[in-house]
């Protein structure tokens, strides 16, 4: 398994995109709207191989409320998504929080998201 993407909110996507394109080398692809949701995003490459996730939507507040600037979650990315269904079950049955999924996103991606023990999101994706 490998880390596939880091996934950080902030309210000005063209702000953030500039700065990882600027100083990081980050390529960003097309920007990704969901009009049902709000959610826009910029996936940026970077050499390695690894991918950063730039997120904004209209309803990001505090930390207690769920979605907040920072960072939003971590994803690996498994070998199929057999191994997506698996893990989440597994993560269930140890009595760990499904927030989402298993399922296929507006944007192509079979995935599910958990917390981990201190809440953080996890996304599992195939």
């Amino acid at each position: 398994m490998r880390i596939e993407h880091i996934a950080l909110y902030t309210n000005d996507l063209a702000r953030a995109r500039t700065f990882y394109e600027t100083y990081f080398g980050g390529v960003a692809g097309a920007l990704y709207h969901n009009p049902k949701t709000g959610l826009q995003t910029y996936f940026l490459s970077f050499a390695d191989g690894v991918r950063l996730e730039l997120m904004t939507r209209p309803q990001l507040g505090s930390a207690a409320e769920g979605m907040h600037i920072g960072w939003a979650h971590l994803a690996f990315q498994t070998e199929s998504r057999a191994d997506v269904d698996a893990l989440t079950a597994r993560l269930k049955t140890d009595g760990y929080t499904v927030v989402s999924g298993p399922r296929v996103t507006g944007d192509g991606y079979y995935e599910s998201c958990v917390l981990d023990p201190d809440g953080n999101t996890v996304e599992i994706t195939a």
